[in-house]
């Protein structure tokens, strides 16, 4: 066959490292991932895209016109209220009772690995400050805000002057949490030509999510038929501290029972590309990595009522997404009720799939969920076990292993079997230098009577790059493992390991797997095999520490097996020689 295990590893690991440097370089020049959809949206980063969107005119939802009659102009704070619980603090602004500011108590800003450790010391950078992360804000340079109200005719909307009520405390027993939580209700009310709505904020201790009741009551002398609408207003810039060595999709989506998850990406706002239009099911979503903001039906008091979906260029660098609900005929002196789901926070799947079904689609595994998906299902499984992620990662290096070892101590048998032939394909290569085609032919039936398959350690390394590549979307997805420790240096799983321990340890594991395997007779493919490990150890400096504990395991379990099969490879040559000599 002309190529043995050690070339085909060779070129295995060298495509697979060059691939994915590939795919990073491009993401790092601004082009879209292969692993991930195209960029939600390029906005130039000029003066004037950065500003906060100049006002135009003032209008709202009309319900039936979707899009094209979204409140436009600039958002701005004028009255605004604090309300907060021990995960949220929230703005709410009078005018509209838009929530205008959501601070995540409990989620701060992420390290810079390039600020600590060796890295920090060789470019000189201290640490900087970890302020805790600001998802909705409004500022001269950036908006993101919450929006409600009623539309199909004049009534309170998010333009219209609200009342600050007050705020009340109250004690209330949590089934979930399984314990007594403070619950912190701020209202608001505004009346708008004879129509008065009441609007409450409800925060409970413990949660990430608001619940936004609604009492609209018709104090005029004629039938009204209004409809409310919900809105997530952003602009289109890239979040803050985001990294651009990868690619996360930020931008709207939307969820129904019938179209499932979909994406709308800011680019695909400007161009009006078609979506969901109408459903009496879903949830619409605010997206970026990590994080969430989200309008949901209130779990257990879903309505099957009809509703419009839709999305809008507000602005230059201002879009939304929204959906607008229809309810029943109001008469006069007649008061209804409307209550839906607010949740600003982070990307938790447990979180999310109790607040609405589907809602955990927003993490994004790019096109390996399939594999991703069940992997993130194992280690948090694996976390329940241990309380540690980063142990979480050596077990399932564990599990895979463990499934794997029949396949691989059969390869493992042919590389053993093939240290031991390697003096004799030697002396062939000489015998056969100037006959490469017989050399050839010698080596295969070298092969055969040996009972030696030249390649036949290649498919657990084959199998195991979808795992790789997988656990590297779970390790950047999941917020969970976000700001995850290990052992004492290794602080965060999902940056590189600070001070490049993990991955010196792991290229160290490698010269000794190339010590146990059989030495190449082509002496240029001999080098290459030592040079490798340092350039995928150099490779590996800027790679999750996670997914460089990941393969580091790999290594270790794999020495330990082949050191196995070569012994037991030994003892039974021994045997058959010594009853050979008797």
């Amino acid at each position: 066959m002309g190529s043995d295990f050690q070339r085909t590893l060779m070129w295995v690991i060298l495509v697979a490292s060059c691939f994915m440097l590939w795919d990073n370089w491009n993401v790092y020049n601004g082009k879209p991932s292969f692993f991930g959809e195209p960029e939600a949206t390029k906005v130039e980063q000029t003066a004037e895209a950065s500003k906060t969107p100049e006002a135009s005119a003032d209008a709202v939802p009309t319900s039936g016109s979707g899009a094209e009659a979204v409140a436009k102009g600039m958002i701005d704070v004028k009255k605004p209220v604090e309300v907060s619980n021990d995960m949220l603090k929230l703005t709410i602004d009078e005018v509209g009772a838009v929530v205008t500011h959501a601070v995540l108590l409990k989620e701060h800003q992420q390290a810079d690995w390039t600020e600590v450790g060796i890295a920090g010391m060789i470019l000189g950078k201290e640490p900087s400050p970890r302020p805790n992360i600001e998802l909705l804000n409004v500022s001269p340079k950036s908006v993101y805000v919450a929006q409600s109200g009623f539309i199909g005719g004049e009534y309170p909307n998010h333009k219209s002057p609200f009342k600050y009520l007050g705020t009340k405390t109250e004690k209330r027993m949590d089934n979930e949490l399984g314990r007594e939580v403070n619950v912190y209700t701020a209202v608001f009310e505004s009346t708008v030509n004879n129509v008065t709505v009441r609007k409450s904020f409800e925060l409970s201790d413990g949660r990430y999510s608001i619940t936004v009741r609604n009492e609209l009551t018709n104090n005029s002398g004629e039938s009204i038929r209004p409809s409310v609408y919900y809105q997530l207003t952003r602009d289109g810039n890239t979040p803050e501290g985001q990294s651009s060595f990868y690619y996360t999709y930020t931008g709207p989506a939307i969820y129904t029972e019938e179209d499932k998850f979909q994406k709308i990406s800011f680019d695909d706002i400007s161009d009006k590309a078609g979506h969901v239009a109408n459903s009496n099911s879903g949830w619409i979503a605010m997206i970026q990595h990590y994080f969430i903001s989200a309008w949901t039906d209130v779990r257990g008091e879903e309505g099957k009522y009809q509703r419009e979906y839709y999305t809008a260029k507000l602005d230059q660098n201002l879009f939304a997404v929204g959906s607008i609900h229809r309810i029943e005929t109001v008469e006069p002196n007649q008061t209804v009720k409307t209550a839906a789901t607010l949740y600003i926070g982070p990307q938790d799947q447990a979180r999310l799939s109790y607040l609405a079904d589907g809602l955990d689609l927003v993490v994004d595994y790019g096109w390996l969920t399939f594999l991703a998906k069940p992997i993130y299902s194992i280690l948090h499984f694996m976390h329940g076990l241990c309380g540690n992620w980063g142990w979480s990662i050596v077990l399932l290096t564990l599990l895979v292993k463990l499934i794997l070892y029949p396949i691989s101590a059969a390869g493992y048998k042919s590389m053993a079997r093939m240290k031991e032939v390697t003096p004799r394909m030697k002396a062939l290569q000489e015998q056969y230098a100037d006959d490469k085609q017989r050399y050839q032919q010698a080596i295969m039936e070298l092969y055969r009577k040996e009972k030696i398959n030249p390649i036949g350690g290649c498919l657990p390394i084959l199998l195991q790059i979808p795992v790789f590549l997988a656990l590297y979307w779970v390790l950047l997805a999941s917020v969970e493992l976000r700001d995850s420790a290990w052992l004492g240096w290794v602080s965060d799983l999902a940056s590189p390991d600070p001070w490049f321990i993990l991955p010196a340890i792991m290229m160290a594991t490698m010269f000794l797997q190339i010590k146990l395997n059989p030495t190449p007779t082509d002496p240029m493919q001999a080098k290459m095999m030592v040079i490798m490990p340092l350039i995928f150890g150099v490779m590996f400096f800027f790679f999750p520490a996670g997914l460089v504990l990941y393969w580091l395991t790999n290594n270790v379990l794999s020495i330990a097996q082949q050191w196995y099969v070569n012994k037991q490879i030994a003892k039974d040559r021994a045997k058959r020689l010594n009853a050979v000599n008797h």
